[in-house]
């Protein structure tokens, strides 16, 4: 099943982040919530783990954004954009340790959200971090789930969801239980990409999830009602990662 990228925003201002989420979801991503604390946020974290969170450095309360992302970055490598109306030196520095993935001060207008995130992808993408993994520039991947573009927006792909993925030239097509998905990417590039413990190749075309097998013939095996073909030499591989009896 696809589903957007989610943005958790912590805010103090409510109109301000009324705004901001107005903003994103009309860029395409989804909202998971507007947190006007540090300690509401960590419990929202804990509970949502959302993929990229919007944070307000100078948060009222006993801990203020950036105390939010010290906290936050003990248990969870989530990227961060701080939201400041203030980026005095003292705060620049501290933020600095969080080592955060963009800044945005206010007031500021939708492209400058629309950047900052776009540049956050990207950069979580270059620097292969413990959460996000290199995916070209269509598609990356966290621990359980493949977010690709498609239609202009990074949507995410569970990846237990995921049946096969066959090759279609220069494109692969991502078969999942609810949807296809077409993305410009060779088979061996999706090969290097996808966490081996769940995915195998069987033939030059196709890709398969392991978990999502239902039978296995002489030359083909069956995902989903669906007849792949499988080559005789690499049979013996998928013999050796299924349980067999």
């Amino acid at each position: 099943m696809g589903e957007k990228i989610n943005v958790l925003i912590v805010e103090d201002e409510m109109l301000i982040g009324a705004n901001i989420s107005l903003q994103l979801k009309q860029l395409g991503y989804n909202v998971s919530g507007i947190i006007p604390r540090g300690e509401e946020a960590l419990e929202t974290i804990r509970n949502e783990q959302p993929d990229i969170v919007l944070l307000d450095i100078n948060l009222k309360g006993d801990i203020d954004g950036i105390d939010t992302a010290h906290l936050m970055q003990k248990e969870y490598d989530i990227p961060i954009i701080y939201l400041t109306a203030n980026a005095d030196e003292s705060h620049f520095n501290r933020a600095k340790t969080t080592n955060p993935y963009a800044f945005i001060s206010k007031p500021f207008k939708k492209l400058d959200l629309q950047h900052a995130i776009e540049l956050t992808i990207s950069r979580a993408i270059k620097g292969h971090s413990k959460r996000i993994n290199h995916e070209l520039n269509t598609s990356f991947v966290l621990d359980d789930r493949i977010f690709v573009k498609h239609h202009d927006n990074m949507i995410k792909i569970i990846i237990k969801n995921i049946l096969y993925i066959e090759a279609d030239r220069n494109y692969c097509r991502i078969f999942s239980k609810e949807k296809e998905y077409l993305l410009v990417m060779t088979l061996k590039e999706m090969v290097e990409k996808l966490p081996p413990e769940h995915f195998l190749r069987v033939h030059r075309s196709f890709i398969v999830n392991i978990s999502q097998i239902d039978e296995v013939g002489n030359t083909h095996v069956v995902v989903s009602r669906r007849s792949i073909p499988m080559s005789k030499n690499l049979r013996p591989e998928l013999f050796k990662r299924l349980q067999t009896i």
